[in-house]
C-alpha cells in the first residue's frame, strides 16, 4: 500500500519544528552582540535578530543571557526572524510601573537623553520623562537669565548616571510616564531638615551663582546665599565672591519650606562695628559716591561704612535732583547727622556743613 504524503504541519510536528508567528514571545539566548544589533537563538524555533531601535535603552546584555522577545516578522528574506524586545516588556512594563507607583517605590533609573524641559528616561520598556522642576537640588541646573543652551548642558551631563526616583504619574492610556528626583529623596531630605537649625553652621557646594546669589547643596538639601549675605562689604556681582564648584561653610539664618537661607558673611566678625567707631556725630566727614537714587545718594566713608544723603538734607532748594548734583566715584565732604549703630545706619548732610574757613574762625574765636 503505497504511503501517503504528509501534510506539512505534520512534517513539522513529526520533526518537532515550531512555527513562529508575527506577535507571539518567546525566550531565546544571546548568541552575538554587535553594535547595532544582537543575535538570539530561538531553539527549535530558529535564530532571530533584534535591531538596536528595538532593543530599548539601559539594558544590560551579556553573551549566554536569556532574554523574551516579541516576533515582528517570522521569517525575513535571509531566513532569521527579526524581534523586538521592546515590544515583549511593554505590556508587561505598565503592569509593573502601576505596582511601582501605587507602592510608591523608590527606584533606580537611567536618563538616556535630555532636552531643555527635563531627562528622558526608559523604565520596564517604557518611555518616560523626569522635568527639570522634578529634578533634587543638587542636580537641578541654576543658570542666569534661564539660559537654555546652559540648562541643556547641565541635563546633558546627567544622562548616562543613576538617579533615584518615584513614579509621580503614570497612564498606560495616555501613555503617560513622568518621573520625580524630588520625591524620591523628600522623606529622607525631611529628616535632616529636622537636624538643622537657625545659627548652625553647614558645609556644602555651590551649584549656581546667579545676580542675585548664589545656590548652595547642603548633603542633598538646597541652601540660597542672597547677595546681601554674601560680604560685609556691598557685592555687586556675586560671581566675584563665589563660583560653581566651590566648597563652603555658610551659617543658617532661616528654614523655610525645602530651602535654607544662608550666610557667608556671617562666618567672620562685621568690620563695620570697628570701623564705624572712627566716627561720631558732628563730624566732617569725605565721603565717596557710590548710588545715587530719587530719594538720596550713598556715601562710602570707609571700606565698610556706607552713609546716606537723604534728599531733604542736599540743598535748601526742595525740587533738587540728586542725579544732577552727584557723580558716581565723585568725592564730597558731607556733615555727619547720626549713627545708628542697632540698624546699622549713617545719616549724613550736605547742606549743613560749614565752610573749612567758617571752620577756621570759629577756631580762631
Amino acid at each position: 500500500m503505497p504511503k501517503t504524503s504528509l501534510t506539512m504541519d505534520e512534517l513539522l510536528a513529526q520533526n518537532e519544528i515550531e512555527v513562529l508567528k508575527a506577535g507571539d514571545v518567546v525566550e531565546g539566548t544571546i548568541t552575538s552582540i554587535k553594535k547595532h544589533e544582537i543575535w538570539v537563538d530561538l531553539g527549535a524555533k530558529g535564530v532571530g535578530v533584534v535591531l538596536r531601535r528595538e532593543i530599548g535603552h539601559s539594558q544590560p546584555l551579556e553573551l549566554g543571557q536569556t532574554i523574551t522577545v516579541s516576533v515582528i516578522d517570522p521569517e525575513l528574506d535571509e531566513g532569521h526572524a527579526l524581534l523586538s524586545m521592546r515590544r515583549a516588556v511593554k505590556d508587561r512594563g505598565w503592569e509593573e510601573l502601576e505596582r511601582i507607583f501605587s507602592e510608591q517605590e523608590a527606584i533606580d533609573v537611567v536618563p538616556y537623553d535630555a532636552n531643555r524641559g527635563g531627562l528622558l528616561v526608559e523604565l520596564e520598556g517604557i518611555r518616560g520623562f523626569l522635568p527639570v522642576s522634578q529634578l533634587a537640588a543638587g542636580h537641578y541646573p541654576r543658570v542666569s537669565g534661564a539660559d537654555k543652551d546652559e540648562i541643556l548642558q547641565k541635563l546633558n551631563a546627567l544622562t548616562n548616571n543613576p538617579l533615584r526616583v518615584r513614579i509621580l504619574d503614570v497612564s498606560r492610556k495616555d501613555n503617560k510616564l513622568i518621573f520625580s528626583e524630588k520625591e524620591a529623596v523628600k522623606d529622607d531630605i525631611a529628616s535632616r531638615f529636622a537636624n538643622l537649625m537657625v545659627g548652625d553652621v553647614v558645609q556644602g557646594v555651590v551649584t549656581g551663582v546667579i545676580d542675585f546669589g548664589a545656590f548652595v547643596n547642603v548633603d542633598g538639601i538646597e541652601g540660597l546665599i542672597h547677595i546681601s549675605e554674601i560680604s560685609w562689604e556691598r557685592v555687586d556681582n556675586p560671581r566675584n565672591y563665589v563660583k560653581v564648584g566651590d566648597e563652603i561653610k555658610a551659617k543658617i539664618i532661616a528654614i523655610d519650606k525645602d530651602r535654607l537661607s544662608l550666610s557667608l558673611k556671617q562666618m567672620s566678625e562685621d568690620p563695620w562695628l570697628s570701623e564705624v567707631k572712627a566716627f561720631k556725630k558732628g563730624d566732617i566727614v569725605d565721603g565717596k559716591i557710590t548710588r545715587i537714587t530719587p530719594f538720596g545718594a550713598f556715601v562710602q566713608l570707609s571700606p565698610s561704612v556706607e552713609a546716606l544723603v537723604h534728599v531733604s538734607e542736599m540743598s535748601d532748594d526742595e525740587s533738587v535732583d540728586p542725579e544732577k548734583l552727584f557723580q558716581l566715584n565723585e568725592k564730597k565732604e558731607f556733615k555727619l547727622l547720626d549713627i545708628d549703630t542697632e540698624n546699622r545706619k549713617i545719616a549724613l548732610s550736605l547742606k549743613k556743613k560749614p565752610s573749612k574757613k567758617l571752620s577756621k574762625t570759629n577756631k580762631d574765636d
